[in-house]
C-alpha cells in the first residue's frame, strides 16, 4: 500500500533522523525545507499544520504527525520488511523506546540549552551559565550512550534500527557543543558507520549538509 507522505525538515536539524528513516524504509515521500533562521516555522501557514512551530513535521493520510520518536516508529511500521523496529520482540522494542526517549528528553534538551537557551531564561548571566554547561551535560549523556554501544555496532546490538538514525542526529552536534570526544570511540565509530549507509548519504546530499566534521576523537582544543 502506498501512502502520501511529506516531511517538513530543516537541513542538519533534528529532523535528519526522520529523513533518514524515510530513506531507510525505501518508501515514496516528498520533502519541504523549512528555513528556521528566517522564522518560517512560526509562519501562519506552518502553524496551521503544526501549532508547536517545530520540525520535524510529517504530513500523513491521517493528518500532521510531530515529534521524532513518533515519526520514526510510524515510518518503521510502514515498511515492516525493513525491520527498522523490533516489533516482534517486546523487550527489545522497549529498550529501543527507552533509548529514543533518553535522546529526546535528555540529550536534545542538553544541547538546546546552548542555541535555544532563551526558552528557559532571559538574563545574560543565566544564558551564559546554561551555555557553559552544555559540553559537560552532553558529555555525561554520551558517556552513557558509549556504554550502550559496547554491545554491538548498533544501538540494539547487531540489529540496525530507527534508534541509530536518531542517535546519529545528535552525534553530529558533538563538535558544535565542544564536547571532549576522546572517550567516545564507540560513538564516533557509530557515526562513521552511519555515513557509510546509502540512505544517510542520500539525505546528506538532499539536505546539502557535509559529512561529520571530524571522525577522530578530540578534546576542547
Amino acid at each position: 500500500m502506498t501512502v502520501s507522505l511529506t516531511l517538513y525538515y530543516a537541513p542538519g536539524a533534528c529532523s535528519i533522523a526522520s529523513h533518514i528513516a524515510l530513506q531507510e524504509a525505501q518508501i515514496p515521500f516528498d520533502v519541504r525545507s523549512v528555513a528556521l533562521d528566517a522564522g518560517e516555522q512560526r509562519s501562519p501557514d506552518f502553524l496551521a499544520l503544526n501549532p508547536k512551530g517545530r520540525i520535524p513535521l510529517l504530513m500523513t493520510p491521517f493528518g500532521p504527525l510531530t515529534e521524532n520518536p513518533a515519526i520514526l516508529e510510524y515510518v518503521a511500521s510502514l515498511a515492516p520488511e525493513g525491520q527498522l523496529a523490533p516489533v516482534e520482540d517486546p523487550a527489545k522494542l522497549s529498550r529501543m523506546r527507552e533509548f529514543n526517549c533518553f535522546l529526546s528528553a535528555t540529550v536534545h534538551v542538553a544541547h538546546a540549552h546552548g542555541p535555544r537557551g532563551g526558552r528557559w531564561a532571559k538574563t545574560a548571566s543565566a544564558l551564559q551559565d546554561m551555555r557553559t554547561q552544555v559540553s559537560n551535560n552532553m558529555l555525561s549523556a554520551f558517556e552513557l550512550i558509549e556504554q550502550t554501544l559496547q554491545e554491538g555496532p548498533w544501538v540494539l546490538g547487531d540489529d540496525f534500527s530507527i534508534a541509530d538514525a536518531y542517535l546519529y542526529t545528535f552525534a553530529r552536534w558533538l563538535e558544535m557543543d565542544r564536547v571532549d570526544t576522546r572517550g567516545l570511540k564507540g560513538v564516533l565509530a557509530h557515526r562513521a558507520r552511519m555515513e557509510q549507509r546509502p540512505a544517510v548519504q542520500a539525505v546528506l546530499a538532499e539536505e546539502g549538509i557535509p559529512y561529520s566534521v571530524d571522525l577522530k576523537p578530540r578534546g576542547h582544543g
